[in-house]
């Protein structure tokens, strides 16, 4: 809080208003307006002056009326926030040149709590000579009180804000730089990758079994490239501030598209062949299942009936999928890829015979970051595939149904994912 004791020029201008009005007003002859420096919470705190009247050259060689703040602060406990606290907790104030006091007259003295919602924000504290304060006069006094109040709390609010996000810019700043420097250490290694890939692929024969391998290596290795070449281009200060990238409502606020880095969309989709994303996609999947002690069986035909979708999105969700089967199944179980058809959509079935999802899981498990009971397992995951494969999806007028258990096996539950996807009305010769 170490700005809460500056106030704005709004502020200052507004608070010697308010004195200016009691003095035009009411008769006051002199007036203070005194702001706590922290929120009080248990009497301690400082008072510091934010507009006086009447005003003078330099208010500094004022000796201003001093305020037992822990007897104000026992009448608090004791009255509501509005209570005019009586004039004896203004300590004595003999100075002889002070210009609001003469020596002859007693001063008719106010000292109001500044308090809104329940924060105690400050005093003021205002006097007069010639006569008692009215009912009436009160309640309007009292009414400026609250108007001060409400001010510097929206002004106290302000500063919290803006302090919170300074923080949060700086470590928002901070987790930027950690990110720049990981990407840009990834390039050396992956281009490597792709290298090698390219000279692997160069000596192996076509119809070498790992020819499908090395092929599958270098797609994965360009796939990694795109994805760090998208992350650059969408998160670059020009792209953010003119991305067409439509926002998505919360309320009344906004946020950054959750598509970020994830394949994009477009409005109009394309007639889209299942087998170009699917056959690399199994040759991996068929090399990591042989290293894991996995069946991969694929019933899925060499012809798949084209549907509407996006290329890219397509092979993000079958990626996820299928990547989440080979992680979830353990050593000896088995993975079934099926086709599945009805009169207007194409089903994709990835069966495993894995540890399953629980029911209590069920409704959940397309919610980001949400992984249910394997939280707690060993099994590493960050809970954004399935949310991502269900958004995708759901953007390509499909769906993904999930059923579990599935019966695959007699020891273990076991998980099935069908994608089912809007059949294209292209005509295929």
């Amino acid at each position: 809080m170490s700005n809460n004791n500056i106030s704005s020029p709004e502020f200052t201008t507004l608070c010697q208003s308010q004195v200016t009005l009691l003095a035009e007003s009411f008769g006051a002859v002199w007036s203070i307006i005194y702001i706590a420096e922290d929120v009080i919470k248990d009497g301690e705190t400082s008072l510091f002056p934010s507009a006086t009247y009447p005003q003078t050259e330099d208010s500094r060689k004022i000796e201003l009326p001093s305020v037992k703040l822990s007897e104000v602060w026992q009448q608090l406990q004791s009255h509501s926030s509005t209570q005019l606290l009586p004039s004896n907790l203004i300590g004595d104030r003999n100075q002889a040149d002070v210009h609001w006091q003469t020596n002859t007259t007693e001063t008719k003295q106010l000292i109001l709590p500044l308090i809104y919602q329940e924060t105690f924000i400050g005093l003021l504290v205002t006097g007069r000579e010639d006569r008692e304060w009215l009912q009436s006069e009160l309640k309007q006094v009292e009414g400026i009180a609250l108007t001060l109040a409400i001010a510097r709390f929206l002004e106290l609010q302000y500063q919290w804000t803006q302090e919170e996000l300074t923080v949060q810019e700086n470590l928002r700043r901070v987790e930027r730089d950690r990110l720049d420097n990981l990407i840009h250490q990834l390039r050396n290694p992956l281009t490597a990758l792709r290298t090698f890939s390219k000279l692997l692929l160069k000596r192996v024969l076509p119809g070498d079994r790992n020819h499908k391998v090395a092929k599958s290596l270098l797609e994965q290795s360009d796939r990694f490239v795109q994805l760090l070449e998208q992350f650059e281009a969408e998160s670059s200060p020009q792209t953010a501030s003119n991305s067409p990238t439509p926002l998505l409502e919360i309320g009344s606020n906004t946020k950054l598209s959750s598509n970020f880095l994830l394949p994009g969309l477009n409005s109009q989709l394309d007639s889209v062949n299942l087998t170009e994303i699917l056959e690399p996609l199994i040759d991996t999947a068929k090399a990591i299942s042989t290293d894991r002690n996995l069946e991969l069986q694929n019933n899925i035909p060499s012809f798949i009936p084209e549907v509407k979708g996006d290329f890219s999105a397509l092979r993000e969700i079958f990626n996820n999928l299928v990547d989440n089967a080979l992680k979830y199944t353990p050593p000896g179980g088995k993975i079934i890829l099926d086709l599945k058809t009805n009169q207007a959509m194409i089903g994709i079935a990835i069966r495993d015979s894995g540890y399953g999802i629980p029911k209590t899981d069920q409704e959940r498990i397309f919610e980001r970051h949400y992984r249910g009971i394997q939280e707690k397992s060993d099994i590493p995951g960050t809970g954004l595939g399935l949310a991502i494969a269900q958004e995708l999806a759901t953007k390509m007028q499909g769906k993904i149904e999930l059923i579990s258990p599935n019966n695959l096996a007699k020891d273990r539950p076991g998980t099935t994912f069908i994608v089912w996807l809007t059949k294209s009305t292209r005509i295929v010769n």
